[in-house]
């Protein structure tokens, strides 16, 4: 008898999951004040129609009237936006504690074999919990060949997100705990060798190519050149600036989005350095997926980022949440611990963690909070900052969360970033654009033949033709960003689901 993949049964439990009854043919959606973040207007007595999963019209109620043969849904004192869009999560990851052994090692007591199992059985669930948010499409910056596996499940999935994918990232150092035969992050070492992964990535018509452009340390004196023979990239040497331990990986770089650009595939780069980031939209980065937190940016870079086109995801929560895990000093906000997957949430006690099995790195955050935060602190005074300067220049900004990584819950993560985004001055019509209209350019429905498209992939904006994918709140987020997560209903391709909802 043949073996079936953990993710073949899947796939196969979601399609009969989905098998239920057909969404109306048409919807009218009456009373409402829509928000079109991309026009920043606001719309009272609105009319949208929905036929299908397309919406077929966008007008106004006391003119136009309801269509007698439509299911009306009464949106009075709501208001109707486009469906919220993470542009950055990793589905390889569960946000819990044991899911980066790299970071923390854990696997004495989960082993990590057990936590990407545990991670494909709960898809289902981490599909719902997106909905739930109101996040109807998400981008997977990077993970193990079988991400493009989840992207077929999710989009042919009723109750989940529609999904944008990227494979395993072409990176500059090795991380060996995660490779199960199948490993989320593959370290190359010549140009050569990141051409070769690139038309190995091609096959699957990835959303992405990802780069996880890792600069080296600063070296001390005793640590001036490489041994004789070694291969692969150049080693740091002492003395060396900030511009030049970037540029050792920076060839590499440049190979890869040749590589990927010539076959009409838009890369994605990890650069949280300044030089790093700097050299990769020199490179023609499509998309920046991290804020620069180690320097205040230039106006060199600024014009550089507006003039090349590229977009920038800040990933603002990702940044605290490690530490705050590791010293015992997590903020989660009310949508996260109610909406959060209740046994990753769990898991980040990291006081229930047995003494004998605590690693030093938890012992020393958890013994000295205080200069954990005060690197958060510091991170933030850096990353809020080129935020706002990047915003205030024109710079396309596009929300996301790094959803998956320790204490960075999928699906409302997303209202946590909302937050820290207000702190950096943002508007909430602004936050309300980065994670619509402006997310919707990073997000790719065609799988890989988009390239530096200006035009919405069909979401991010209410209006004719569009998916029907929609959020439908209760008070104003206008008025307060903190309202985006007042959620009544979330409608995903036609199919409306009420706040209280089961998340399957």
């Amino acid at each position: 008898m043949k073996r079936f993949s953990l993710l073949a049964c899947l796939a196969f439990v979601i399609g009969v999951m989905s098998l239920g009854a057909a969404p109306p043919n048409k919807i009218a959606l009456v009373n409402g004040t829509l928000i079109n973040p991309g026009t920043g207007k606001a719309v009272a007595n609105a009319l949208v129609i929905i036929e299908g999963d397309h919406i077929s019209a966008v007008g106004d109620q006391a003119t136009a009237g309801s269509p007698k043969d439509a299911q009306v849904v009464d949106c009075k004192a709501k208001f109707i936006l486009p469906g919220y869009i993470d542009t950055h999560v990793h589905f390889f990851q569960s946000g819990d504690i044991y899911t980066r052994p790299d970071a923390v090692d854990l696997t004495n007591i989960r082993p990590y074999k057990d936590e990407v199992a545990w991670i494909k059985r709960n898809l289902p669930d981490t599909f719902g919990r997106y909905i739930r948010c109101g996040i109807t499409s998400v981008v997977d910056v990077g993970g193990p060949m079988w991400n493009f596996e989840v992207r077929r499940i999710a989009n042919a999935t009723e109750k989940a997100p529609r999904v944008a994918a990227a494979g395993p990232l072409i990176s500059s150092v090795s991380r060996p705990q995660l490779d199960l035969g199948d490993p989320p992050i593959v370290k190359i070492d010549t140009p050569e060798q990141g051409r070769e992964m690139v038309r190995k990535l091609a096959a699957q018509k990835p959303d992405y190519v990802k780069i996880w452009y890792i600069v080296p340390p600063a070296q001390r004196a005793e640590r001036i050149t490489p041994k004789p023979g070694e291969t692969g990239s150049p080693a740091p040497v002492s003395g060396q600036s900030d511009a030049e331990r970037a540029a050792i990986f920076r060839p590499i770089v440049r190979a890869v989005i040749e590589e990927s650009h010539a076959r009409k595939l838009r890369v994605a780069v990890h650069a949280t350095e300044l030089e790093a980031a700097r050299a990769s939209v020199e490179e023609g980065a499509d998309l920046l997926v991290h804020s620069v937190n180690d320097k205040l940016a230039d106006d060199a870079f600024v014009k550089l980022m507006k003039e090349k086109g590229t977009v920038l995801t800040p990933t603002l929560v990702v940044f605290e949440r490690y530490g705050r895990t590791f010293a015992n000093k997590l903020n989660f906000t009310p949508e996260e611990k109610a909406w959060g997957n209740p046994e990753v949430i769990a898991s980040l006690d990291v006081t229930k963690i047995p003494s004998d099995k605590m690693p030093e790195r938890l012992k020393s955050a958890m013994a000295n909070p205080d200069a954990v935060l005060d690197r958060i602190r510091k991170t933030y005074e850096i990353a809020l900052k080129n935020l706002k300067t990047l915003q205030d220049a024109g710079v396309i900004i596009a929300a996301g969360t790094d959803a998956g990584n320790i204490g960075t819950i999928h699906g409302p993560a997303l209202f946590r970033e909302f937050q820290l985004m207000k702190e950096a001055g943002l508007t909430p019509l602004q936050i309300l654009q980065c994670a619509t209209v402006n997310a919707a350019r990073v997000f790719d429905t065609t799988g890989g033949t988009s390239f530096r498209s200006s035009a919405s992939p069909k979401i991010g904006t209410i209006a004719p033709g569009n998916f029907a994918d929609l959020v439908i709140v209760k008070s104003n987020p206008l008025e307060d960003i903190a309202h985006a997560s007042d959620i009544d209903s979330v409608m995903k391709n036609g199919v409306l689901y009420p706040a209280d909802s089961p998340v399957r």
